[in-house]
């Protein structure tokens, strides 16, 4: 049986929304101690809010230009998209793990928490993508191939780039966290990419 994709596009922009939203809830500050200084030694925190922040709009910005690509949903892909929104809904947790001990005791096995959970996303984004485009299951009638093949290129290299934040991880946590963000930097003109 097939589905309108408006419903789970809908529920999909929630999740998006309340996971981006939930990043900014895990700062904090202590009373009663200097707010400056405590201002100032949350940089760790400002990184991998704004790196965080800036990943879940590009995937939702990526998302949303696939979903125009697809005419229809089956109960697969419905339990598929579902699994992406778990790996995305869970990004807050290791975002505040990264903010809290980033420069610290604990930072190799946050930031490895961090990529880990990058890398699952990033494998299952190109599952539910593969699914609905293999042999144009999914998608939209007088969709062309071109914009296809696009879309291809475009999440081509999100699985080794996210799999090489994991290994730099081990040996350089900071580098880690700045790489992701180059991830999403390279990744912030998705517009220009989907159209070559």
């Amino acid at each position: 049986m097939d589905y309108d994709t408006t419903r789970f596009e809908t529920f999909s922009d929630g999740v998006f929304a309340i996971a981006a939203t939930l990043l900014v809830l895990e700062f904090s500050v202590t009373s009663g101690r200097d707010l400056g200084n405590q201002l100032l030694h949350l940089w760790p925190s400002y990184l991998a809010y704004i790196t965080s922040f800036v990943t879940i709009g590009i995937i939702w910005m990526n998302h949303h230009h696939t979903v125009s690509l697809i005419g229809r949903a089956d109960r697969t892909m419905l339990f598929l998209n579902n699994l992406l929104l778990l790996t995305i809904a869970f990004l807050p947790f290791p975002t505040k793990l990264v903010g809290d001990y980033l420069r610290s005791d604990g930072e190799k096995a946050a930031t490895l928490a961090y990529a880990a959970t990058l890398v699952v996303m990033a494998v299952m984004h190109q599952i539910w993508w593969r699914y609905a485009r293999s042999n144009r299951r999914l998608i939209a009638e007088g969709t062309p191939d071109s914009a296809l093949q696009a879309v291809d290129r475009a999440y081509l290299p999100g699985v080794p780039m996210y799999g090489a934040v994991f290994v730099v991880a081990f040996f350089s946590p900071l580098a880690a966290v700045f790489l992701t963000f180059a991830i999403a930097a390279f990744y912030l003109p998705s517009a220009a990419l989907f159209n070559r």
